[in-house]
């Protein structure tokens, strides 16, 4: 209170709150000066003050339509993780369940994964460049990582023919590694060739812990779907993603196996973020505001999902047809397509060319 009020005062100083001209202290001259603004500046502060604060309302308010639709309706959170994901279920008036994690084999499989491709970034930026030799010293602290995981790989949880597959791309691991730090250089060719030795048994991971992946959240959606009856028809859904895996995200399509396809971009949905993980209160506020933007958009509108697309897209669609031809331009832009569409929420126009690792077998 003290520092406010003691700024109140310097403020009033220096605006000249009283009806005669005071003669400033010394101690006042860093920050005294009388400020003018135009009558325009004004109104324009006083217009956008407006935006600012429905972002405030709107943040009390949310508060508000979470509790109320987490008091009507179950809700089931899908967040990437590095263990294969995390499924939360909240119902109404029960504490939130989080289920089982995926089977540790998952994460076996993409470590191991993830250590050869971690392999082309460490050498990645020396390729044909035998002056610089400063990557050795990553390349033995990660052989020293590597030898330590061949060596202790038969004591994992994992299948025999799985742990075969695993102990060959560790071994190819190193012996590329071996080769690189006696050579003391890195040619692209080597690169090159390394990579198209792992490629098929990279391959056989990738789809083992996806087939791992998938069918522990199989089961546990089955569960829940069972065990929440008839509200099941009222669930929302939410999965979080990036860019990356936006398309075929694996958490959303297994979800919209039990959901169906009524429910896409309805109750169940694909939130896009910019980081791969997000928490669970950040997931519900941005569930909770697509959700409430709804009704509001029905108020207003007449459209209960009209607030799910850019409000002014259309206009702008216009707004660029025309700008287009002015500029003698031909305007490229995305179909229409209707409020409350049930299109999966990615990429979904096929064409030539592969579309899964086996395509580029």
């Amino acid at each position: 209170m003290k520092t406010r009020f003691g700024l109140a005062m310097a403020a009033a100083l220096m605006l000249g709150g009283g009806a005669t001209a005071q003669t400033l202290p010394d101690y006042m001259a860093p920050i005294s000066g009388r400020t003018n603004s135009t009558p325009g500046e004004i109104a324009t502060k006083d217009v956008l003050a407006l935006n600012n604060a429905m972002f405030e309302l709107y943040g009390e308010a949310s508060k508000v339509f979470q509790k109320n639709i987490l008091d009507k309706h179950p809700v089931i959170l899908g967040l990437f993780s590095g263990a294969g994901g995390r499924l939360i279920l909240y119902r109404p008036g029960q504490p939130p369940l989080d289920a089982p994690q995926v089977p540790v084999v998952y994460q076996l499989l993409k470590s191991v994964g993830h250590s050869t491709m971690a392999l082309a970034e460490v050498v990645g930026p020396y390729v044909d460049n035998p002056d610089n030799k400063s990557w050795r010293g990553a390349m033995l602290a990660f052989r020293s990582r590597m030898q330590s995981a061949l060596d202790s790989l038969d004591a994992t949880p994992m299948q025999a023919d799985w742990r075969d597959n695993n102990r060959t791309i560790l071994k190819n691991n190193i012996a590329f590694m071996d080769e690189c730090l006696a050579s003391g250089v890195i040619p692209f060719a080597k690169l090159e060739a390394f990579g198209k030795q792992q490629a098929p048994f990279l391959a056989k991971n990738v789809a083992w812990a996806a087939q791992t992946q998938v069918a522990h959240w199989m089961g546990v959606l089955a569960d829940w779907k069972a065990q929440l009856g008839p509200d099941w028809e009222k669930t929302y859904g939410a999965s979080n993603t990036i860019y990356v895996t936006r398309q075929n995200n694996v958490i959303f399509s297994v979800l919209a196996q039990f959901f169906g396809a009524e429910a896409i971009n309805t109750r169940l949905l694909l939130i896009e973020t910019v980081s791969f993980t997000t928490t669970p209160s950040d997931m519900l506020e941005s569930l909770t505001r697509i959700i409430a933007d709804r009704s509001v958009g029905a108020l207003f509108f007449g459209n209960y999902h009209l607030m799910d697309y850019e409000l002014m897209g259309g206009d702008a669609r216009a707004a660029i047809v025309a700008e287009t031809a002015k500029r003698g331009m031909t305007p490229f832009l995305p179909p229409l397509v209707p409020f409350g569409s049930k299109q999966w929420p990615t990429l979904v126009t096929p064409g030539p060319g592969p579309a899964t690792i086996a395509d580029l077998k």
